[in-house]
């Protein structure tokens, strides 16, 4: 049987992926984006595992073009990836509380890696030692803080406003 993906609720996850493109293009403090949320939730409700990797990648690729792109988007698109392996793992079972596990597990996965990155590339000029990643780590504390927020703060509204509309709109339940 051959079903279409162009169901209300691909169209409702759709638009609040489009949502997360459009805040990212906003002002907003360093780091306070929609984009680890915009992962989770794509890897936690798109059907299709395909369309759950692409969209935070194509996200990344569109809105650097604006922004600029810049060395470590390797890590950046990889740390983006395992966030939606992270909604892979949530799709069993969407709570609360696993949601808030998820979200702050996110956080701390983007943070290391993309902070390692940085530090292996030498550019920022820390010691290429144990000694120079932990400075890395510390240097980075306020972006991680406001990623952090951030990531709780837009996975509340993308989970929350999904959530509320599948209570009106059964049909986006499945």
């Amino acid at each position: 049987m051959n079903r279409s993906i162009f169901t209300p609720r691909f169209f409702i996850v759709s638009g609040i992926i489009i949502l997360a493109i459009i805040l990212r293009l906003i002002p907003h403090l360093p780091n306070f984006t929609p984009l680890a949320a915009m992962a989770l939730f794509a890897g936690t409700y798109m059907k299709r595992k395909e369309l759950a990797f692409a969209i935070p990648i194509v996200v990344m690729l569109i809105s650097d073009i604006f922004l600029g792109f810049h060395n470590s988007m390797i890590a950046v698109y990889s740390s983006f990836a395992i966030v939606v392996m992270i909604g892979f793992y949530l799709q069993r079972n969407v709570k609360v509380h696993r949601i808030f596990v998820a979200s702050l597990l996110s956080s701390v996965v983007f943070y290391l890696i993309t902070n390692f990155a940085v530090w292996a590339s030498g550019m920022v000029g820390y010691p290429m030692n144990f000694g120079g990643l932990m400075q890395s780590y510390i240097a980075a504390v306020p972006f991680f803080r406001n990623a952090l927020l951030g990531d709780l703060f837009y996975n509340a509204m993308f989970f929350g406003s999904f959530y509320f509309a599948t209570l009106r709109f059964p049909v986006l339940q499945h």
